[in-house]
């Protein structure tokens, strides 16, 4: 029987992603390596069960990891340009397939078709990233105190990469780590989040088709699907040197210990609370694009969502009548209509947090604006459809403190300079992405100096969520400290060798030490 529903034209999409059958767990792309227990995956636009696949067991697993470390053995002994150049291949299959797996991303984890496509676009950009980096893996030469001396550093491949993904951007994260860690000359094992396992498995089959195209192997791209005992097989498996991970807070922290338990690396983006300060010097009709897009693009399931708008109190009415009014506008229903603006939470479990956010706000004191509810009736059938909510807090309240992956925004108002609405800012144990709006020069460089965001990514004039692929992405605190992407995240996927060589005829000690014979 077919498990595919016929709405929105997915059938077809999912056709032509090679998505088809019951039970199509592959592990390597060619082979179908998974035999346990079925995981069902239902759309968040209409409720409807997709497709199933088959979970990875642990003597599924091994296989899996056997195939990665015998093609690894060859991988890495391909020239980087080259590896680059399979990259470069599999970045136009994705231009072929960007409409297609755009939708499949969009029906089956709920953010817009336009948000889709641009993920399948972040996929596009970061192999293009990556051929280019394939001829710039450089280390540094350093003058040795020894005469007749030479010293350099270089780099290697790592080895088997584990990849552990979130449901909210379920293919261009695995894609940001994939890119970079094959012409690194490293090998990828992959668990996509068991919410979205459709969209590893076409990702999976497009990698496939290219390796098979250049007769390579295939457990070059590895996959396996289940929870996170799945996870587990990975997170202690002291075959894989590094371990990326994205995720909750509290995913990340047991991966963290897991991992370092075996001494190995662990490369992670976790949760957080993102905050827009508004200045009086601010242009409004920019933070309100901003600041909307920040706090209900993906319904606010996005690790850089804007969770906080830093208001100064001289202009909080202003702007709070400005976002109150643009919520106004806000189209919610079917994202693959792209009249609309929102789509669904992941799943009913999102729901339920989601209310809670706002009962807890109001118990603590706040005062809810923009009223949010869960829509019910012809066309929201799943259940997983809510309305984008304002309330106004204060910024000591415990569930602003706390990350709510939802379009739930709070409204806090600062006095005094900017070094203030920095302080609040601050003031959370999240530190991914933060922004300043403002027009004054001083307030915009003091936000970005040593005193000022303590965010990996801090913006002026932009919003919170939205990150290019040549800036390495990351942040601080209890959002894990790991970088991925650009600039110089490549590293981490390596390992740093220095060399030196000796071609004299003597044999001098470092520091002047005698040793003599």
């Amino acid at each position: 029987m077919s498990t595919i529903s016929a709405n929105f034209g997915i059938e077809k999409t999912l056709n032509l992603l090679g998505v088809k059958h019951i039970n199509e767990g592959t592990s390597t792309g060619l082979n179908n390596f998974s035999s346990g227990d079925v995981l069902e995956s239902y759309s968040p636009v209409d409720g409807k069960l997709i497709g199933k696949v088959a979970t990875t067991t642990k003597e599924d697993y091994e296989k899996v990891m056997d195939a990665a470390t015998k093609a690894f053995k060859t991988w890495r002994l391909m020239p980087a340009p080259q590896r680059g150049e399979i990259v470069r291949q599999f970045g136009d299959k994705l231009r072929e397939k960007k409409e297609a797996l755009g939708k499949l991303v969009s029906y089956e984890m709920g953010k817009s078709y336009q948000e889709g496509l641009g993920e399948v676009q972040e996929m596009i950009d970061i192999c293009d990233f990556a051929v280019g980096l394939s001829r710039q893996l450089h280390g540094l030469t350093m003058h040795s105190e020894r005469p007749g001396h030479r010293m350099y550093e270089q780099y290697h491949p790592l080895g088997v990469v584990g990849i552990i993904s979130a449901f909210n951007f379920p293919v261009a994260v695995w894609a940001w780590n994939t890119a970079l860690a094959w012409v690194c000359g490293d090998v990828t094992v992959w668990k996509p989040s068991e919410k979205a396992p459709l969209c590893g498995i076409a990702c999976q089959n497009i990698a496939a088709e290219v390796f098979k195209t250049n007769n390579l192997p295939e457990g070059i791209s590895c996959l396996i699907n289940g929870d996170s005992k799945v996870g587990e097989f990975m997170t202690k498996d002291t075959q894989i040197p590094l371990i990326s991970a994205t995720g909750s807070t509290r995913m990340g922290k047991m991966v963290a210990q897991a991992v370092a338990g075996r001494l190995g690396k662990s490369l992670l983006e976790l949760g957080g609370n993102n905050a827009i300060i508004i200045t009086p010097d601010a242009d409004i009709k920019m933070t309100v694009i901003g600041a909307v897009f920040g706090a209900v693009g993906t319904c606010g399931q996005r690790c850089t969502s804007t969770r906080r708008l830093i208001i100064h109190e001289s202009i909080y009415d202003k702007v709070k009548t400005a976002v109150t009014d643009a919520y106004k506008q806000l189209r919610i229903g079917n994202p693959l209509d792209e009249k609309n603006h929102v789509g669904p939470l992941i799943d009913t479990d999102a729901v339920k947090m989601y209310e809670n956010a706002l009962i807890k706000v109001v118990e603590e004191g706040g005062n809810i604006i923009v009223e949010g509810g869960v829509l019910r009736g012809a066309g929201y059938e799943s259940g997983c459809y809510v309305k984008p909510a304002i309330a106004e807090a204060k910024p000591e309240f415990k569930i602003v403190q706390h990350e709510t992956f939802a379009p739930v925004l709070y409204l806090l108002k600062y006095s005094g300079d900017v070094e203030n609405a920095i302080e609040i800012q601050n003031n959370v144990a999240q530190g991914l992405s933060s922004a300043i709006m403002t027009n004054n020069l001083r307030e915009a460089e003091r936000f970005l100096s040593v005193s000022g965001s303590d965010c990996g990514i801090a913006n002026v004039n932009i919003g919170t969520s939205g990150a290019e692929i040549g800036g390495a992405f990351g942040g601080e605190k209890e959002t894990g400290g790991g970088r991925e992407s650009g600039s110089d995240a490549w590293k981490v996927y390596m390992r740093r060798q220095t060399n030196t060589i000796n071609y004299t005829t003597e044999l001098p000690l470092a520091q002047g030490i005698k040793f003599d014979l």
